[in-house]
């Protein structure tokens, strides 16, 4: 799907938010300005923004490109992703993009089952913090583990996802 979406869309951009900006701003906002920087890369401008969800921090368009400091109209659409093919398309993007960093992050990093769990929160994963503590791409702000903060340890078995 991938490859389809790159090689048909008229225009597609994929942005990043770091770990620490995800910290500092939190992950929904994270998520807004790494879409934010996707959209500074078009090389064909849109003339309007539909997002997946019912919230988006308006986009002022950036520094050097054309209406520089311009507010693009946006809308919001809950479950936009089952509605539009577009949205649909940048959820295929921003997903396989982020696999395939999270991938090679394992490389670097290979105590954390990055490789798989892609950093969600498995029994692979946990057991990698608790002998090898956080790394640079661990969110500070998250719950990353439940109990390594109390020194407690918590039994999950292989596959299970927690969130808090």
């Amino acid at each position: 799907m991938r490859e389809q979406i790159e090689h048909e869309a008229l225009a597609w951009a994929v942005g990043v938010a770091t770990p620490e900006e995800i910290d500092n701003i939190n992950i929904l906002h994270a998520s807004f300005l790494a879409m934010h920087r996707a959209l500074d890369q078009l090389k064909l401008r849109p003339e309007a923004v539909i997002v997946d969800g019912n919230h988006f921090d308006p986009y002022v368009i950036g520094k050097g490109l054309p209406d520089e400091g311009k507010i693009l109209p946006h809308t919001c659409i809950v479950k936009g992703d089952g509605k539009y093919l577009s949205i649909a398309a940048a959820s295929i993007l921003a997903k396989t993009y982020r696999d395939d960093y999270m991938t090679e992050q394992a490389l670097r990093f290979p105590f954390y089952g990055w490789e798989k769990n892609k950093g969600y929160p498995t029994k692979t994963h946990y057991q990698g913090i608790e002998k090898h503590g956080l790394c640079a791409l661990h969110r500070k702000s998250f719950n990353t583990h439940p109990n390594l903060s109390k020194g407690i340890k918590h039994e999950l078995d292989e596959g299970e996802l927690v969130f808090k």
